[in-house]
């Protein structure tokens, strides 16, 4: 089955590459490397703003970060030339706006790793890293950036 029939059958369409909000471009490729910009959550196309641990739930935060992996799969499509061009989602990393004694960042991150491994299969299992922040941009809840291997 390819990419493409898995995003159907999961019920995803892919959203466009968003504007870059800043001074940077939405990814770069080096080789057979794609590093994608963070990608920060959106819901109902406007930022998805909230803080972990004070106005939001670890499920919540799960699913933004679900979301946030949708978006980066529209931006790795357009960068990769497809996404079964993917040779492996080598890493990813999440950062989660929080309070200060929330401690389940791994879970929230979760969101995105899941859905990768769902459309990637074992392409899709990476390394990462999921941290806690005091506030990121836009007051998005979760901002998540990822490496890729493509051919």
């Amino acid at each position: 089955m390819s990419i493409e029939q898995r995003l159907q059958t999961l019920g995803i369409s892919l959203p466009p590459v968003a504007v870059p909000a800043a001074a940077y471009v939405p990814f770069v490729r080096t080789g057979n490397q794609i590093f994608l910009s963070g990608h920060i959550a959106k819901k109902d196309g406007q930022v998805w703003v909230g803080k972990l641990g004070q106005n939001m739930t670890t499920d919540e935060g799960k699913q933004a970060a679900r979301a946030v992996a949708i978006d980066l799969m529209g931006t790795l499509a357009v960068a990769a030339g497809g996404l079964d061009k993917v040779v492996r989602i080598v890493k990813v990393m999440s950062l989660i706006n929080s309070a200060p004694d929330f401690t389940e960042h791994h879970l929230v991150t979760n969101g995105c790793s899941e859905l990768l491994g769902e459309v990637f299969g074992e392409k899709g299992v990476h390394a990462r890293s999921a941290f806690g922040v005091a506030q990121i941009p836009l007051g998005a809840c979760v901002e998540i950036e990822l490496i890729a291997e493509v051919a």
